[in-house]
């Protein structure tokens, strides 16, 4: 039986090599995000314009999928939002827009589609080693690696409180990946995996991660630490 999965922050990168991975292996994915035209809707591809700070959106999303009995196999919290700023030039405002998508976003939408995920489910927050105690930290990333880093725990906190019934919770801490946002934050800089390629072990680790792992954030990266 086909799995069903619901994967977030899919207009480019990471994400959108993700839900167009999925849909070549047979799977049906909802792909959520603010653009959606680079989503070409088909039988198994369910592209949706979700923002994940707004409420009204994310419950329109939850009665779509109860009206259509839809049983979630993974759901895949992919989306972020990036900032590359001075701590000194970093405003309260900025702080809020990273965690309002990274933290409340990413914990809004894992509330309104719980009910829809199988017992034996998987929950994948896609996170950061710059957010990983003891892992190498850079200057300009206050907002964006602090707000990784509460993910992280929010991981680990509901993989405890779901851990009777499932389903099961995880969280990939990345490094860099040559994406657009990479660029865009750290022109010129060279990244030693694709977003294809990293995409095929995140939407793997979705389908069957769960059955080795819960409640961890596993380091994906080249570097050390």
């Amino acid at each position: 039986m086909s799995k069903t999965l619901i994967v977030t922050g899919t207009s480019r990168g990471i994400g959108n090599s993700i839900v167009h991975l999925a849909v070549k292996q047979g799977y049906k994915v909802y792909a959520l995000s603010r653009k959606i035209k680079s989503l070409p809707k088909t039988g198994l591809m369910h592209p949706l314009k979700v923002n994940l700070s707004d409420e009204k959106d994310l419950d329109s999303f939850a009665a779509l999928l109860k009206s259509e009995n839809v049983k979630v196999d993974a759901l895949i919290n992919n989306a972020g939002a990036f900032l590359n700023r001075p701590f000194l030039e970093t405003s309260k405002e900025d702080f809020e827009k990273i965690y309002k998508v990274n933290v409340f976003g990413l914990a809004s939408i894992t509330r309104k589609i719980l009910p829809f995920i199988a017992s034996n489910g998987h929950v994948l927050n896609i996170s950061s080693m710059g957010g990983l105690d003891g892992s190498s930290k850079f200057p300009g990333l206050s907002a964006y690696s602090s707000s990784k880093g509460a993910v992280n725990i929010l991981t680990e906190l509901l993989s405890e409180e779901f851990k009777d019934k499932g389903p099961a919770f995880n969280a990939l801490a990345l490094g860099a990946v040559q994406t657009e946002m990479l660029e865009e934050a750290f022109p010129g800089l060279k990244a030693p995996l694709n977003a294809k390629e990293m995409a095929s072990y995140i939407l793997n680790f979705a389908i069957s991660g769960h059955k080795y792992f819960n409640g961890k954030i596993l380091p994906v990266s080249l570097s050390t630490p």
